[in-house]
């Protein structure tokens, strides 16, 4: 009987990962509280062609195997072990984009050999089966830097495409290099000790002509996922959005850092690298809230973890759960586990952190949802606000918070969730902050802009009729409410506009 997955899905939109046009009922997905776990069957991948360099500027196979037999590391920034459990279906994922993860590695493991690279997408209430075209990327360094040193694109032959069976689905993409090919994906260090891999979706399975305006139907999809554990390492999740103008959010290679909370997904990409260093000389066993990986000095203290020693190896050494705990009365930090915290009268802190590394009760300002600021605020009663906590330290005059969103209505009956002064060059009805373009009453139009009068209803009794048409013709030529699409001039597209709404 195969294992299960609660999968949930962000909506039909592209609300929290590229481009804010959506579908309208979908737009407000990431609002509308906790999302409704779907059992569905799980299903791996495992790809194990050779994947060589073939022009892409990766180095030479080292034919005298790994220095120091060193053993393979595997990172990841997701807590998810690719294993049963719940995961957020990215839908608004595009054609074009990608997700990549960026990963700090120790200076003496360079050049590192990559081994495998882990991707889960997911399908949610799928109608169909899916096949999903896609291409795998690797960088030295971040990806907005520099073009990858090695990409491979599935073809269904030597790479296969994601194919998944209809229903609610998560897939594993393993790209696993044959340890035996003498050609093999070897990154160096350009300087910042960093190794990107990313994913794009090259073909969905059905796609809109337009998808920033129209994005693909979960219906007929599969999407990247991220976790629901909360987005821990925002610096280094990437996406490479595609530029849909005033309709998205900001193109190009993006942090999710750098993207406003509207267009951050709040998790981590579901990815993992497994590498293997070809120079061990420095390394040694690292504790890494509970877990231990083969790191160097550097390198452990960067991730916040305990160094056991040069020539460790994680069999030798005992990782317990310690971690900070924070006192109240005294501002003071001791390491202890977690339940020994709790006794004490204490408050835990993350487990394999020092409590050098952490800060016990940080304050500072805080983005409210209406584009204001507070200063002096604990990221607890930050979010308890509704807002997005700075970081310690930061105050408002030194903060730019962002404009706040809400519905805006366009005369077609068309909803987008934006700031005030966007929809006013777009020339829509802006509703207010924190208005949604959600349909709960399923009539095809955004409950927040159901109020809006039909475009051409100029006596406002509800339909577009005789009498409207009537006052169109007098006001020929001229300004005002016939004036449908505000060119200045009441002519012949503002009576097509009235003719699309005739209602009789």
């Amino acid at each position: 009987m195969p294992d299960t997955y609660n999968v949930s899905s962000s909506g039909a939109s592209r609300q929290g990962i590229a481009v804010v046009a959506a579908i309208a009922a979908g737009v407000a997905a990431a609002h509308a509280g906790p999302p409704n776990p779907q059992p569905i069957a799980t299903r791996t991948v495992v790809v194990q062609p050779s994947l060589t360099s073939s022009g892409n500027g990766n180095t030479g196979g080292d034919e005298g195997g790994l220095a120091g037999g060193c053993e393979p590391v595997v990172v990841s920034h997701t807590s998810s072990d690719f294993g049963p459990g719940e995961y957020v279906v990215q839908a608004g994922f595009i054609e074009g984009e990608i997700a990549a993860t960026s990963f700090v590695l120790p200076a003496d493991a360079f050049p590192v050999r990559i081994d495998l690279m882990e991707f889960l997408f997911a399908t949610s209430n799928a109608a169909v089966q899916t096949t999903t075209t896609y291409k795998v990327y690797v960088w030295e360094g971040t990806p907005n830097i520099g073009g990858p040193i090695f990409t491979a694109a599935s073809d269904g032959k030597i790479l296969p495409h994601l194919v998944m069976p209809p229903g609610t689905t998560g897939v594993n993409i393993q790209i696993l290099v044959d340890p035996d090919d003498p050609e093999q994906i070897y990154v160096a260090d350009n300087g910042t000790q960093t190794v990107s891999i990313g994913i794009e979706i090259v073909d969905h399975n059905q796609a809109p002509t337009n998808q920033c305006l129209t994005p693909p139907s979960p219906s007929f999809n599969a999407f990247p996922t991220t976790d629901v554990d909360g987005l821990q390492q925002a610096s280094k999740n990437w996406i490479y959005i595609v530029d849909c103008g005033i309709f998205g959010c900001p193109p190009g290679w993006k942090r999710f850092s750098d993207l406003s909370t509207l267009c951050r997904p709040t998790g981590d990409w579901v990815q993992r690298l497994t590498w293997t260093p070809t120079g061990c000389d420095n390394l040694g066993a690292c504790c890494l809230g509970g877990d231990c990986e083969l790191l160097d000095a550097a390198g452990c203290a960067g991730l916040g973890g305990t160094f056991a020693g040069v020539g460790t190896a994680c069999g030798d050494v005992d990782c317990s759960e310690t971690g900070p705990c924070c006192f109240e009365s005294t501002g003071g930090c001791v390491q202890l586990e977690a339940n020994n915290c709790l006794l004490a009268g204490g408050v835990p802190g993350p487990p394999g952190t020092a409590c050098g590394d952490f800060i016990c009760f940080p304050e500072g300002a805080c983005c409210l949802p209406d584009g204001s600021c507070a200063d002096g605020l604990s990221p607890e009663a930050c979010e308890a606000a509704g807002g997005v906590f700075q970081g310690d330290g930061t105050s408002c005059s030194g903060t730019n918070c962002p404009a706040p969103t809400g519905a805006a209505c366009f005369a077609n009956g068309f909803c987008l969730v934006l700031s005030e002064a966007d929809a006013a060059a777009a020339g829509a009805d802006w509703k207010g902050a924190g208005t949604t373009c959600e349909d709960l009453d399923g009539d095809g139009v955004a409950d927040a802009c159901a109020d809006a009068p039909i475009p051409g209803d100029f006596n406002g009794d509800g339909h577009v009729n005789g009498p409207d048409l009537a006052t169109m013709l007098a006001a020929w030529g001229e300004s005002g409410q016939t004036d449908l699409n505000g060119d200045g001039t009441t002519n012949g597209v503002d009576l097509g506009t009235l003719l699309a709404n005739w209602t009789g």
